[in-house]
């Protein structure tokens, strides 16, 4: 799949099969993330792989909105040194592994985490350094439908020639 196809076919996704994620896809959508723009090259982020079950229930329990990733093999969970550009990095590499995921076929969903009342708890129970701030949460897995329909606008909605 080339790189404009990803990118038109990625898709959040809440539902995964009960299969295993390979270790080396893991290891490179990891590196596609580490990858990712950074504002004056710092790369201040760090990833965190769970894939302990446990582990996975204690994050979605803690969650509003991501209670489903009990339910998946794997979940990354990207911290940014906090940096002056340490949410614009960070969202960098979150998308990039979004991305990658879906380029080796596989679903994943952006689970929020900077600005929301169990970013600190999080940082605790993973043992993140001082001065580390949680930016995403992103379960991988298997989806049980990939091929989702989506509604996007139109590009001659957001589309502006010359100035707004």
């Amino acid at each position: 799949m080339d790189a404009i196809e990803v990118l038109q076919k990625r898709r959040s996704v809440r539902k995964y099969l009960k299969k295993t994620v390979s270790k080396k896809d893991i290891e490179t959508i990891v590196d596609c993330g580490r990858l990712a723009a950074t504002a004056r090259n710092e790369q201040p982020w760090e990833f965190v792989v769970i894939t302990d079950a446990k582990m996975r229930k204690t994050l979605a329990d803690i969650t509003e909105y991501g209670k489903f990733i009990a339910d998946v093999p794997v979940c990354i969970c990207v911290f940014c040194k906090d940096t002056k550009y340490y949410l614009e990095d960070g969202s960098a590499a979150t998308q990039n592994i979004l991305l990658a995921a879906r380029a080796l076929g596989l679903g994943s969903c952006w689970v929020a985490g900077d600005k929301k009342p169990y970013a600190e708890k999080v940082a605790k129970i993973l043992g993140a350094p001082s001065g580390h701030r949680l930016i995403s949460f992103i379960p991988i897995g298997h989806a049980e439908a990939l091929e989702q329909k989506c509604v996007k606008r139109e590009l001659k909605e957001v589309i502006h020639w010359e100035k707004f």
